[in-house]
């Protein structure tokens, strides 16, 4: 990682990349719920590495000269350090779901702007689908991804108006049962990989959706 990146992170597209050729051996069609878990893990791990050896490396230099501390120095690392673990995750999630729509076949927007200028996370089968008043409303399909759900999940609400039902990826376990309720009565429909449903409770389990078949949904109103 110190040869690839130059000693220095790098764009979190790059960095997950990189974690998924540190595992060559997982393909999406054969497991998607898996991949997606394999990958999110695998660039956890090295990014914590990573971050454990150039935070060592720039506390070994200090803040300031001689036994002088620079204080606004350290607080701005610090912060820089804080707000790089926040949004790196989310990111990240959003990366590896790009890569396996591409390997699956699977047709999206990322980031399409929409009503009032939102922009939901991912939109199927693409921005100028959505916009052509044409299309049938009901092949349209959008996902937001949160890594953590908490009660941030009602902004994908106002996404996307024309799409009734979202979809919300999160790798958030065991969610509270009246919470999910909410989700449901709002047709907030919940995708998570397969291995995190049994956090949740029986009558939830038989709600969600893990990610394989909400692929083969996704190909179904593509095709």
């Amino acid at each position: 990682m110190l040869e690839r990146f130059e000693g220095k992170f790098p764009k979190t597209l790059e960095f997950s990349l990189f974690a998924r050729e540190t595992l060559p051996d997982v393909d999406p069609r054969d497991d998607p719920d898996f991949a997606l878990m394999a990958w999110m893990e695998r660039e956890e791990i090295l990014f914590r590495t990573f971050e454990r050896h150039l935070i060592a490396d720039r506390l070994s230099k200090g803040f300031g000269s001689g036994t002088a501390v620079d204080v606004d120095d350290f607080l701005s690392f610090s912060l820089s350090v804080q707000n790089r673990r926040k949004s790196r995750v989310g990111l990240a999630l959003e990366n590896h779901l790009a890569h396996l729509f591409d390997t699956l076949d699977i047709r999206y927007s990322r980031g399409a702007v929409t009503e009032r200028r939102s922009k939901p996370d991912f939109l199927f089968p693409g921005a100028e689908h959505y916009h052509n008043p044409a299309f049938e409303v009901t092949r349209l399909t959008m996902l937001g991804v949160k890594s953590t759900c908490k009660d941030r999940w009602r902004q994908i609400l106002s996404e996307a108006n024309k799409v009734e039902q979202k979809h919300l990826l999160t790798l958030e376990p065991g969610i509270s049962e009246p919470q999910t309720e909410e989700m449901r009565s709002h047709r907030v429909q919940l995708v998570l990989p397969r291995p995190l449903h049994d956090s949740y409770s029986f009558s939830q389990r038989a709600w969600l959706q893990d990610v394989r078949s909400f692929s083969k949904q996704l190909l179904e109103r593509q095709n």
